[in-house]
């Protein structure tokens, strides 16, 4: 019962390989609440509330070194409560953060360089746009690149397509950009086309949905699990804003095995690391063309992907929008390199102080 339990959480021998080393001590779970460094963690027996301590408290010295919602960790003491208990009892200990198959992170807002993951160990990502004031799709192309670079499956999901008239013209403007990527235009509202996002969802298979606030995720949840457990509101009818109703990240279990997690609406998405190229898919074929091998397609002479956008068989906002995108990675690269630099510098500060006091002490 207890192995059935945790791969209905998604488990799996990978998993239970990396956990290994810490059965003697704790048991494994899986975050599915994250609330101000309080974790609701998901064990075989019922759910226990942790915080992270001891070794790997200290050992974490970046904030994508901490759990996060859909991460498996070794948890120790506190009580456990009973699963569908209404509250958890004392606090346990989060030892160890198990090794993420995939994640969706961003870089934090503001100028610090730092990794903000925003869901864990995801099979899907959901990608929600409302196909009112909130639809972009450069902002789409963005989430595309994210969600390829975190190792998830990205899914487009075309919300609040009762408001348009023609969805096949909006379908085909999408897949300009979805380079392969499938696209469901539904809504969420009436309940149209949303069972079929159940086929994503095997027993066992996570998805994440991540939108800007107002898209209808919550909503979708609600329409997938059957009843009202996210809040909902209504948008503002000037320019589609929604207010947060969801203010954590929470992993929920559906009636048919899937988990789904949800997300406070995202106002931007930094990109953190990685490349273009699948979520480009379309300027990475062209570019084999390149009379450089290393072109960066911007002022390089006898460049296939420029000559396309000037031509016609690229869309020249498309082009613009990958170079956007690619500085931004090389920036962001970069700061990433003057931070590592900048931490070894300090460590081999503190090795050179500590050596210098010992032989200080020596007789």
């Amino acid at each position: 019962m207890t192995e059935e339990r945790l791969r209905a959480l998604g488990w799996d021998d990978t998993f239970a390989a990396a956990f290994a080393p810490h059965a003697e001590r704790s048991v494994p779970g899986r975050v599915t609440l994250e609330h101000q460094k309080i974790y609701r963690v998901t064990t075989a027996d019922g759910d226990v509330l942790a915080r992270v301590r001891g070794r790997l408290r200290h050992q974490a010295e970046r904030r994508d070194a901490f759990p996060a919602v859909g991460d498996w960790v070794a948890v120790s003491g506190g009580s456990v409560a009973a699963a569908g208990a209404s509250a958890v009892g004392d606090e346990g200990a989060i030892e160890a953060l198990l090794p993420r198959r995939s994640r969706f992170s961003r870089k934090v807002a503001g100028e610090t360089t730092e990794e903000q993951v925003v869901a864990a160990n995801i099979d899907i990502v959901f990608l929600v746009s409302g196909l009112d004031h909130d639809f972009n799709l450069r902002r789409i192309e963005r989430y595309l690149t994210t969600a390829w670079n975190g190792g998830a499956r990205p899914i487009i999901i075309l919300n609040k397509a009762d408001l348009v008239e023609d969805i096949g013209a909006v379908v085909a403007e999408v897949e300009t950009v979805a380079c392969g990527s499938p696209i469901h235009a539904l809504s969420s509202k009436r309940g149209d086309g949303v069972e079929a996002l159940l086929a994503y969802l095997g027993p066992g298979q996570t998805g994440a949905f991540l939108g800007s606030s107002g898209v209808g995720k919550s909503t979708l949840i609600n329409r997938l699990r059957g009843d009202e457990r996210q809040r909902t509101a209504e948008v503002r009818v000037s320019d589609s804003r929604g207010r947060h109703t969801t203010t954590h990240r929470e992993l929920l279990e559906l009636a048919g095995g899937g988990l789904l997690i949800d997300t406070p609406g995202m106002r931007e998405v930094q990109l953190w690391e990685g490349s273009l190229e699948d979520a480009f898919a379309d300027i990475q074929a062209l570019a084999a063309g390149c009379h450089f091998r290393n072109c960066r397609h911007q002022t390089e002479p006898r460049c296939a992907v420029a000559a396309a956008a000037e031509h016609g068989g690229l869309d020249p906002a498309r082009l613009e929008s990958f170079r956007r995108l690619q500085r931004e990675l090389d920036v962001q690269a970069r700061r990433q390199d003057e931070l590592l630099m900048l931490q070894e510098k300090k460590k081999n500060k503190v090795i050179h102080k500590a050596m210098r006091n010992v032989v200080k002490l020596r007789p």
